[in-house]
């Protein structure tokens, strides 16, 4: 099945608005074994929709839209589409009786124009949205698959998750599976050549991903069923990690930060963060996991030296010798931190943000234990955006961390 991801919203062509639905919307095709070969972006004007629908429908099997599904004068996604597949528009009692009743759940004003939203094109499957007002609906039309998905990031998502993949699986009358194997340490060019001839498998599939500061590698089967698409993807997912070696930190793991709390809670051990450059990153990534509680002790943000001094009790002698970006520092924070808040472990970052400055780049992230503490050095480039280094430096942080749990050279 070849698809074709058509994105409605003038907000998008602006750029006032990232088109984050696109990449949710191919990545969750590509899990189903879905090609998709088209991206298209359009505003919210009926004649262009219309346009963009007779081309995506002369050479896809699957549209599906993005946006356009709401209550205002502009959301005419549905309209237009029930227009150019031939379809009326009915009014939807239940769809309208579900949207009220989210009013009233939310304690908020119901005004009529939401039941714009209870139109849907006669004939289809609704898909219902967990997060919000706007149904979707998926229809089949001359060979054509067509599914309509609100335009809200966290709606979308849901809807597509929830909904839409599962009908999808069933439509394609195969069972299909995949695992994803996350790396940390490895750039992308060196992780597809040694996995290059793995990428020309037909099935399993063996896919690379990069994001910012990490590599993954999705393998993808399908068969029959569920079962011999894992017996199909176990040697392929071993043989990846056997490659890989220890930059593999999970396979199906959500996170570096979700894997190493994992390993504090099974060794029951507790952590704690005190941050300068990364601003609280640490710590804001582990507490956004549910159970966080009880492995993560706290975190400090000590940003000026000042800060540093006060919260930690480091000297200001001491950091006039080193430099507040230095080995020497971040050792030391990462000390303090553990001993005021009595963890396990202890991480401390100071570098060198940017824009300004000649060092923009140069991190230091440490990790203090029991009678040791380490250190790692980082040279990010001082051609890096502010947002790239404090995320990789958070996650050389729990790569640290990682390893020392698990016992591997840090």
């Amino acid at each position: 099945m070849n698809a074709e991801i058509v994105s409605v919203g003038t907000e998008l062509l602006l750029g006032t608005s990232v088109n984050t639905d696109a990449s949710d919307v191919s990545l969750a095709l590509s899990e189903l074994g879905i090609n998709v070969f088209w991206h298209t972006v359009v505003g919210d004007n009926p004649a262009r929709l219309t346009e963009c629908l007779y081309r995506a429908r002369t050479r896809a099997d699957l549209i599906v839209t993005t946006g356009g599904l709401g209550p205002t004068c502009d959301d005419l996604t549905k309209q237009t589409l029930a227009r150019a597949f031939g379809r009326e528009l009915y009014f939807d009692e239940e769809a309208a009786d579900t949207i009220r009743g989210w009013f009233a759940a939310q304690g908020r004003a119901f005004t009529e124009n939401n039941l714009r939203q209870a139109w849907l094109p006669e004939g289809c499957t609704i898909l219902p949205n967990d997060c919000g007002t706007a149904p979707g609906c998926l229809f089949e039309s001359g060979g054509v698959t067509v599914a309509m998905l609100p335009g809200p990031p966290r709606e979308c998502r849901a809807m597509l998750r929830n909904h839409l993949m599962p009908l999808l699986a069933e439509l394609s009358g195969e069972t299909i599976r995949s695992h994803m194997v996350r790396m940390f340490g490895i750039g992308e060019s060196a992780m597809e050549e040694q996995l290059r001839d793995l990428m020309d498998g037909a099935n399993p599939t063996v896919a690379p991903y990069a994001k910012t500061g990490e590599c993954l590698v999705r393998v993808t089967a399908k068969a029959a069923d569920a079962d011999e698409c894992e017996a199909m993807m176990a040697p392929v997912v071993e043989e990846v990690c056997r490659r890989m070696g220890d930059t593999v930190y999970g396979i199906d793991s959500n996170s570096l930060e979700d894997r190493v709390l994992e390993l504090l809670v099974g060794r029951n051990m507790t952590i704690a963060a005190a941050e300068s450059c990364t601003g609280g990153m640490v710590a804001q990534r582990l507490t956004a996991i549910p159970g966080a509680s009880a492995v993560f002790r706290g975190g400090v943000t000590v940003y000026t030296e000042d800060a540093k001094c006060r919260l930690l009790g480091m000297e200001q002698k001491f950091i006039d010798r080193h430099g507040v970006v230095s080995a020497a520092v971040a050792r030391r924070m990462a000390k303090r931190v553990r001993k005021i808040l009595g963890s396990d472990l202890g991480v401390g970052i100071t570098g060198w943000a940017g824009p300004d400055g000649d060092d923009v780049g140069l991190v230091y992230v440490a990790l203090a234990a029991k009678g040791e503490c380490f250190v790692r050095r980082l040279q990010l480039g001082k051609n890096s955006d502010r947002e790239r280094i404090r995320t990789v430096a958070a996650h050389n942080a729990f790569d640290m961390a990682r390893r020392y749990l698990t016992g591997l050279d840090i």
